[in-house]
């Protein structure tokens, strides 16, 4: 299925050596290490995942990643947009659950992302869909420290940001227009986005062009008329983005994805 904004992505890599250059994703990067040693360096250290070790990554958190061994690597990983996951968290008038140690040993998190991540040529059916999102969040929960309460007014005002920001996604939004539809100052709405979505408010329009180019390039739209059609200046200015938000290239991007490596449901 083709990307569509918030919707669930899962992929499966296999790779030796580096396999992405460091980049933040505005997204939950939950994923399951198959076979070999996976690596990299997250929040000021080097990480290593073992197979069976579940890889936690927080929205907008630094890193890279690579096989820690000749022997190469074998992983599949899903990205979450947040929201989701305080959804089926119940955690409404909460911030994300932020789970320090990136590699975790959580049998029950583990089969939960097994389940999620068996069969990548087909979309997460609705039934299972709720259910393995409620399993994904209550283990995040368990690994997770108390949460930050929000007010019902904070909570209101970056859900109409969140909206505005998709809406006006290929043009200039300025800090006056989401004050004007938000009714809260940039700095506390600037805290409070961060605290809901893990993310920037510039950023978090940044990653819905990047979703609009993905869905073009898909569609067999060229890139470089995908990214002046998502509100990039030119095609150079939508590769920077790509590669900062998805540690590689447009074009190898596109090459895993028409590969069937990609899948986005949901």
């Amino acid at each position: 299925m083709g990307v569509e904004t918030g919707g669930i992505e899962r992929i499966e890599a296999m790779f030796s050596g580096n396999g992405f250059s460091p980049h933040r994703h505005d997204t939950y990067a939950l994923g399951l290490t198959l076979s070999g040693v996976q690596t990299f360096a997250y929040r000021g250290a080097s990480r290593f995942s073992m197979p069976g070790n579940v890889i936690v990554l927080h929205p907008d958190e630094l890193h890279d990643g690579g096989a820690g061994t000749e022997a190469g690597l074998h992983y599949r990983m899903m990205y979450i947009p947040p929201e989701y996951l305080r959804e089926a968290g119940a955690s409404r008038f909460t911030a994300l659950p932020f789970v320090a140690n990136p590699v975790l040993s959580d049998g029950r998190l583990a089969q939960a992302l097994a389940d999620a991540l068996m069969d990548l040529e087909q979309p997460l059916g609705d039934l299972a869909y709720a259910d393995l999102l409620t399993r994904i969040a209550d283990g995040l929960g368990r690994h997770a420290g108390a949460p930050t309460r929000l007010s019902p007014v904070a909570e209101s005002a970056v859900s109409v940001a969140c909206a505005y920001l998709r809406e006006n996604a290929t043009g200039t939004v300025l800090s006056e227009e989401l004050e004007a539809v938000t009714d809260i100052n940039r700095y506390t709405l600037a805290r409070q986005f961060r605290l809901v979505t893990g993310t920037s408010p510039h950023r978090y329009q940044v990653m819905r062009r990047l979703e609009q180019a993905k869905r073009q390039m898909l569609g067999g739209i060229p890139i470089a008329e995908a990214a002046i059609d998502a509100g990039f200046a030119d095609q150079s200015h939508l590769t920077r983005h790509f590669k900062a938000c998805f540690g590689m290239p447009p074009g190898r991007w596109l090459t895993l994805a028409t590969g069937h490596r990609i899948v986005h449901s949901h």
